[in-house]
Order: C-alpha cells, then sequence, then structure tokens
C-alpha cells in the first residue's frame, strides 16, 4: 500500500501541488508569525532599553531616595561597572551660535548607548563629544573648541561659568536613546559630576543606574547582593529595586498598553491558528478532488483485496508524507522571508531600530512542522472516510453528482445558533469592559471568547445559509444571461463544499478586514493618546532668567526666525507667570490650605502659563488641554483642582503686581495644566513679555529636518534659547505603530492567498463532477467561450460573497477588539478603513476569476463525444 500511495502520488503531482502550496503558506506563516512576535517584542523593548546599551541589571529608586553612591555597587562581585543614567542640559557656544544640548557622563563601554563615529569619547575635563548633527550646527569639527556654559551655586547665588574644552569626538544615537533631545552630549564622568553637584548645590542621586556584569557572573546572585547594599528588592513594587534590563523594558513596553502584555497572544496564539483553519478547510477541499479523481482506482483496490482500513490510511499516508514535505519547505520560506524582510528594512534606512538577525528558535522550526502536519492529516479524516464508504463494485461506476436535497442536521442548526448568539454576546460584553469597566485583561479575553464562538458558530452553520446568500447573488447576475444562471445553478449542486470554500475565504477576508478595522481604530486611538503625551511639537524657550528667576523675554528677532523656519506651520508666544491666590495659603509643612485657615503660614502661589486661547489651539496637538479656556477663567488640571478641592464652574481669585482678579475654574485631564488667556495674565503682571513658544510643524514636514531648521534659526540668535523636539520621539512611535500593523496586516493577507487556492480546487472537483454535464452542455450548443464564462462567474460568486461577508463581520469584529484592547489607554476612536475594504474585495474578485482559469482549461480538454461515451 505504501508503493501504491507513493505510485498514486506521483501520478497526481499537479493536484498535490496545488495543496502543497497551500500548506507551504501556512507553515510559512505560522513560523513567520512567531518570527515577527520575537522581532517585534525585541523590537520594543530595545527601543525602551536602548538608554541603558548593553546593561545586565537595572537598579531604580524614587526621587524621595535616589541612588547616591553608585561607587559601592561597583564593589559588588561579580559588577564590571555601574552608571547613573544621569543627564543635564548645558549650552554649547561657537560664534555666535548656541545650542543647549542634553549632556551625559562618560562610562563603561557596555553602559554607553551612544556610538562613536568619528574621533573618541572625552576622558578629561577640557574635552567634549558631540552629536554629528549638533557638530554640524555649530560648524566644528574634532579638533575645535566650544564654549560650554553652565550654572553654578555659589554663596552670592547663581553664577554662568563658560568653559572651553575642545571637541575628540562625535557621536550617533543608533537606538534612539535620546531622540527627544536630538542625541546627547559626553563629558568624561568626573567633569560631569563635578559640574552637576556644583549645579545642585549637593549631589543630585540617581533614580535609574544601569550596572554591567562580570562575565559568567550569576546573574540572581548578584541582583540579591545589589538589592540587598540598596535596601531594596528584585521587584519594581518597591522603592528601590533591582531588576534585568529586558524585564524592565518589557515592564515599561507593557505600561504603554496598560499593562497589558498582549504580544505573544495576538501575535502567536490567535494569527497562527488562522492559517491552520483555513490551510485545513483548503486541505481537506483537495483532498476532496483527489478522492473523485481516483474514484476508479480505489475501487480495484477493494476488488483486488483491499480493506476499507488500508484504503484510509492510504489516504492519511498520504496526506502526512505531503504535510511533513510542505510543511518543512514553509519553514524554510517562513525563517526567508522574516530575514528578508528585516535586511530590507535596514537597506531602506527604517527608523524603527530592529535587530540585523532573526532569532531562530526551536519553536519556529518544531511547532510549524507538527501543527502542519497534524492539520494536514486531520483535514484528509473526512476524504478518507469517504474512499472507505464506496463498494467497490459500486465504485466501478462513475458517482453522480452530489444531491441539492442533502441537508445538514438540525443538531448543527441548533448549536450554530447558540454559538452565534452567544459569541456575539460575549464580544459586546467584552468591548464594554474594556472602554466602560476599564478592565482590559477580562475584556479581551471576553471578546477573544466572543470572537471565537461567534465566528464558529457562523462558520459551522454557513452551510445553512451562505448557498442562499450565494443564490440571491446568483439570481441578481442571472439576468445577464443563461450563462450566468448555470454558473448560479452550479454554486447550489454542492451546498456544503460551496459553504467550506466560500467559509475559507470568508476567514481570510475576515481577519484582514478585522486587522485592518482594527488597525485603523488603533492608529487613530494611539494618535490621540500620543497627542495627549506629546501635546506639542516643539518647545522654544528661553535659558536666561532675571534677578527675580523669572525667564526673560524671547527676542522678536528669533520668535520671527522660528515662525518662518522650514517646515513650521503655526506659532505661539508663552509667558511664565508666577500669582498668588488670596484663597488659599501653605502650611508649616507646605501643604494647601484655605487662607482663612488657623494652619496657614505663608502665601500659596500658581506657576501659570499665559497663552492667548486661538493661537494655543492651533498649535497644540491636544486642543482639549485648552478647554475652556478664555478671557476671565483659569484652565486648572485634575492634580491643582483635586489639591484645592476646585470643580468646573468654581471661581478662584488670582493676583499679581496689576491687582486681584476672579476667575471661573475650567477643569482638564492634564494633571499639572494650568494656563490664563494672555490678555488676564497681561492684566496681572503689566509688562508681560514673551518667553517660549509652541510650535507646530506641518503634516508633510520631516520631524528631524524641521526641529533641526529650528535650532539652527535658535543657534544664529544673539540671546540662546532650549529647544525642545517631543515630536521627533512621537514620530519613532508613529513609524514604530505603522510598522507593526503593517506587519500584521501582511501577514494576515496570506490567509486570503491561501483560501483562494480553495476557490480554484472547489471550481476543479465541482468540473470533474460535472465533466458528463459539460460535454452535454457543449453538445447542444455551448461555447468554449460560453463554458469558461460559466466558471468564471461561479469562481466570483464564491469568491465575491465570501469577501463581502467578511468585511461585514471583520468590520464588527475590528471594532469589538479595538474597543476591548484600547479602552484602557482613553477614549477609542472606531475608523474604517475604506482604502484597504476596496483592495481586499477587488483582491478577492479578481484572484476568484483568475482561479477559474485551471478548471476551465481542464472542462475544455475532452471532446464532447469522449465525455459522453460510457465509461
Amino acid at each position: 500500500m505504501l508503493q501504491i500511495t507513493l505510485a498514486q502520488m506521483r501520478r497526481s503531482a499537479g493536484r498535490l501541488t496545488a495543496a502543497g502550496i497551500a500548506i507551504v503558506i501556512g507553515t510559512a506563516f505560522v513560523a513567520a508569525t512567531l518570527l515577527a512576535g520575537a522581532v517585534i517584542t525585541r523590537t520594543v523593548n530595545d527601543s525602551i532599553a536602548a538608554r541603558y546599551a548593553d546593561a545586565d541589571l537595572v537598579i531604580g529608586a524614587t526621587t524621595d531616595t535616589p541612588i547616591t553612591d553608585v561607587g559601592a555597587l561597583e564593589a559588588i562581585d561579580g559588577v564590571t561597572a555601574a552608571a547613573p543614567v544621569n543627564g543635564t542640559s548645558l549650552g554649547l557656544t561657537v560664534g555666535n551660535r548656541t545650542v543647549y544640548q542634553l549632556t551625559i557622563p562618560t562610562t563603561d563601554p557596555r553602559l554607553m548607548p551612544l556610538d562613536v563615529t568619528d574621533g573618541a569619547m572625552p576622558d578629561g575635563r577640557d574635552q567634549v563629544a558631540l552629536p554629528a548633527d549638533v557638530a554640524e550646527r555649530l560648524d566644528v569639527a574634532v579638533g575645535d573648541t566650544v564654549a560650554v556654559t553652565r550654572d553654578e551655586m555659589t554663596d552670592g547665588g547663581w553664577q554662568q561659568i563658560t568653559e572651553q574644552p575642545v571637541v575628540v569626538g562625535l557621536l550617533d544615537d543608533p537606538y534612539g536613546a535620546y531622540a527627544q533631545s536630538q542625541g546627547a552630549a559626553v563629558l568624561d564622568a568626573d567633569t560631569f559630576l563635578d559640574w552637576e553637584a556644583a549645579s545642585w548645590g549637593t549631589e543630585r542621586g540617581a533614580t535609574e543606574v544601569s550596572v554591567a556584569l562580570d562575565p559568567g557572573a550569576d546573574v540572581a546572585a548578584v541582583q540579591a547582593a545589589l538589592a540587598a547594599e540598596i535596601g531594596g528588592t528584585t521587584s519594581t513594587d518597591d522603592a528601590r529595586w533591582v531588576v534585568e534590563t529586558d524585564v524592565r523594558a518589557s515592564e515599561v513596553a507593557a505600561s504603554f498598553t496598560g499593562d497589558q502584555d498582549l504580544m505573544f497572544l495576538v501575535f502567536v496564539l490567535t494569527f497562527a491558528a488562522i492559517a491552520l483553519v483555513v490551510a485545513g478547510l483548503v486541505i481537506a477541499n483537495t483532498f476532496q478532488v483527489l478522492v473523485a479523481q481516483r474514484t476508479r482506482t480505489l475501487a480495484l483496490l477493494r476488488c483486488v483485496g483491499a480493506d476499507k482500513a488500508q484504503v484510509g490510511r492510504g489516504v492519511l499516508t498520504e496526506a502526512a508524507i505531503l504535510g511533513a514535505i510542505a510543511s518543512a519547505a514553509g519553514v524554510l520560506l517562513g525563517v526567508l522571508l522574516g530575514q528578508s524582510a528585516l535586511w530590507i528594512a535596514h537597506a531602506m534606512d527604517v527608523a524603527v531600530p530592529l535587530p540585523d538577525t532573526i532569532a531562530l528558535t526551536w519553536q519556529v522550526i518544531v511547532i510549524p512542522m507538527v501543527v502542519g502536519v497534524l492539520v494536514t492529516v486531520g483535514a484528509a479524516l473526512v476524504p478518507a472516510r469517504v474512499a472507505t464508504r464506496v463498494a467497490p463494485l459500486a465504485a466501478l461506476r462513475p458517482a453522480d453528482g452530489p444531491s441539492v436535497s442533502r441537508r445538514a442536521g438540525r443538531v448543527r442548526l441548533v448549536l450554530s445558533l447558540l454559538a452565534t448568539v452567544f459569541g456575539f454576546a460575549l464580544l459586546a460584553g467584552g468591548a464594554l469592559l474594556g472602554t466602560i469597566a476599564q478592565e482590559p485583561t477580562v475584556g479581551l479575553l471576553a471578546g477573544i471568547a466572543g470572537g471565537a464562538s461567534s465566528f464558529i458558530g457562523v462558520a459551522v452553520g454557513a452551510v445553512f445559509w451562505l448557498p442562499k446568500v450565494t443564490s440571491l447573488a446568483g439570481r441578481l447576475v442571472g439576468t445577464s444571461g443563461p450563462t450566468a444562471r448555470l454558473a448560479a445553478a452550479n454554486t447550489l449542486r454542492n451546498p456544503r463544499r460551496t459553504a467550506t470554500t466560500s467559509t475559507a475565504l470568508l476567514i481570510g477576508v475576515t481577519l484582514v478586514a478585522m486587522m485592518s478595522t482594527g488597525a485603523a481604530s488603533a492608529r487613530a486611538s494611539l494618535t490621540e493618546a500620543l497627542d495627549e503625551q506629546y501635546p506639542v511639537d516643539v518647545v522654544v524657550s528661553s535659558t536666561f532668567y532675571d534677578d527675580a528667576g523669572v525667564p526673560t523675554a524671547l527676542p522678536d528677532e528669533l520668535r520671527a526666525e522660528v515662525a518662518t523656519a522650514e517646515g513650521v506651520s503655526s506659532v505661539a508666544d508663552l509667558a511664565n507667570v508666577t500669582l498668588e491666590s488670596p484663597d488659599f495659603a501653605l502650611d508649616e509643612d507646605g501643604a494647601w490650605v484655605p487662607a482663612d485657615s488657623a494652619d496657614a503660614v505663608s502665601p500659596w502661589t500658581l506657576d501659570i502659563l499665559a497663552v492667548d486661547p486661538a493661537a494655543a489651539r492651533a498649535v497644540m496637538n491636544a486642543p482639549g488641554d485648552l478647554a475652556g479656556l478664555e478671557a476671565g477663567t483659569v484652565v486648572l488640571g485634575s492634580w491643582f483642582a483635586d489639591g484645592l478641592e476646585l470643580s468646573a464652574g468654581d471661581t478662584m481669585a488670582l493676583s499679581g503686581p496689576g491687582g486681584t482678579e476672579s476667575f471661573t475654574v475650567a477643569v482638564v485631564d492634564d494633571p499639572y495644566a494650568s494656563y490664563l488667556a494672555w490678555e488676564d495674565a497681561a492684566a496681572a503682571e503689566p509688562g508681560l513679555v514673551a518667553n517660549g513658544m509652541y510650535v507646530s510643524l506641518s503634516d508633510a514636514a520631516d520631524p528631524n529636518a524641521a526641529v533641526g531648521a529650528i535650532q539652527f534659526a535658535v543657534a544664529d540668535a544673539d540671546e540662546p534659547a532650549q529647544v525642545t523636539g517631543a515630536v521627533v520621539e512621537r514620530a519613532m512611535f508613529d513609524q514604530l505603530i505603522d510598522t507593526l500593523l503593517g506587519i500584521v496586516v501582511g501577514l494576515l493577507a496570506v490567509a486570503v492567498v491561501i483560501a483562494l487556492i480553495g476557490v480554484a480546487n472547489t471550481l476543479s472537483l465541482s468540473v470533474i463532477e460535472r465533466r458528463k454535464e459539460s460535454a452535454t452542455l457543449r453538445a447542444i450548443g455551448l461555447s468554449k467561450a460560453q463554458l469558461r464564462g460559466m466558471l468564471a462567474i461561479e469562481g466570483l460568486l464564491i469568491a465575491g460573497v465570501g469577501a463581502v461577508l467578511g468585511v461585514a463581520l471583520g468590520l464588527v469584529y475590528g471594532w469589538s477588539g479595538a474597543a476591548a484592547a484600547l479602552g484602557v489607554m482613553g477614549d477609542v476612536t472606531l475608523s474604517v478603513p475604506w482604502r484597504d475594504v476596496a483592495l481586499v474585495l477587488l483582491v478577492a474578485l479578481v484572484a476568484g476569476l483568475v482561479a477559474s482559469v485551471a478548471p476551465a482549461r481542464t472542462a475544455l480538454k475532452a471532446s464532447p463525444v469522449e465525455a459522453l461515451a460510457a465509461d
């Protein structure tokens, strides 16, 4: 039987190739999914952990209990180096150009996140290394001198000190560790600590310390020793803690999604199951074709002594061999695709810090192989059973086509209805839990369970309703002529097979539409979240202070230069104002109390930003932070409002040199917001001047280039100012989100390709079963073109119905999933990706048309007389 099975496989190589392609694509999809999940996790974690460089451990502390003795940590056995993750801003001046730049100390090479592109790291007080683009803006090279301005606390108060270090190196920030500050300059560690202590008046301490260990050191033992040294634990729940770097990065990454780590669940389990279900349906149809083709061969085997078990085992053995070969090819293809994707991304210079190579684990090889073989054999069980049912003598004659009167059982109908109704109810419950109850874990689990249950119900019950939908669609196209009516009737010849094939496509399209919809909704929701985290693209602020500690005015020329810089769309002036409130005071502990309280000991003041409401709303990404701001209104964040026990609509008095006025309180979500209309602030503070600017970039502007242009404009000004380009870091998150969502949708598109193979297989089986019928139609006058047209319309109907229903289901699942998963991050914006929807429908219809080509060629090969001859 093994020899016979192998011989049959050789004779059916063409048909098995079609099934093999489905298995190859399915297992490649699983392997690529596993690789993608690992790459995505590594990418996100690497982006977060960039500032820790190659540290093995990270030590954390609160601002109230900072780590002050970093040197003591290096004395712990197994520790190679420890360095505080600190930075300070210093003014760098060459000629009339000044740039305020984040500066960090030198440290062990393993703990340094920056790369030297020219020269070397500084090793003395008179040396500094600069980011390459900062050196370009200052027009300096290695060997040139820059003036470094720093503040120093003395007995007489603050004074500015100027140093003259030499540029000894140019730096690159490969993983965007300091993207928001456009990189970082580097000073010798001793120099940095001396200057920082002079600036703060005391040793500052660190809230994070990165630690590199000796090669071969026991990480757990060193971790415990460090925790004991700092008086902390190995859990970030404590005030002081020591954890591994990847653990810290994972925790920060999880915090972006409300402390929910969804990577493995979404990218591995769900997508792998989708690929296997779709591939299984296609394989089942393929083996139905093979069994139909081999009816006589199987009957002859029965006649010469093969029993039912041998015939069934022969089909399953064939499936196992095919599954093993195709799964191995699929794993290889998936690995090659994964590595090729990384090579292409690096060649295109994608800003997202992707790894150079894929992580090839045993799971990537074994899991797709095992599941590929199991799914292939499982999908062949029904065809194998069919092959054993026909009696030897009866099987020597061609089997009649399936009867349209064959119906599925009532039990199946009831179960499918229950699963569908229960699933959609659970899906709605998951969305409500995620958005209203703010329970993303429970909501997501309920949503996944509800989506799976409802879709299983839809798929199992498809045999009852999908042929009817196809028939209805057939009636619509049937008005075009007899060929279309024949095609519509053919889709009802075997309702089960039509339903199975259309369901395979339905799964693929549903998932693509679901992820496109979910991606669009997630994109819109995450954009709103990023708008709140980065409310302004760029902030320009004065770096000089008057005797009262208030920032001095930005020159008119500088503000004009910034407003006209390349990429800038609009600007809004800011003024920092400090006003007292006669309604509140401070007690001896610094707590806020009512002014008439017996505990009041000193006035309470509020540092507030004065802006023009209309100009500021036009600039800010999250104009909701200024909701209600107008003349006579003060905007307070929730932290201020709660601390002062104020609600929206209450009144609050503010006083300054210009007098005292009462203002209506408006409360916004940003906890630390405090805004006042420019005219009100000018009345309270006569002679108000702009000492800062909010800058908005145009949508088409390149963030890096635009921030660089602003820094050039500031550097050329007579009076220096600091530029904070949060838009650069935001752009990195934008690109990361787009890349990840693109990977997801691209992977799911594979499911559509697999399903379309099923459409071709169904049409092929239909051609085999209707061989005599096609010959009869040819004999009574149906032309070859009309026969091709009939099969083309049949393919279009099967593909079109599955695609349209898949899009409808995908929209529902996409919206529900986005609501369940993203509700914890804020309001969820539901979007419809019309372009993606139209593209999926077009591809499905065109592919359904293309899938009819091979079956049509088969139907036209035999002449009508040969086809009608007795077998």
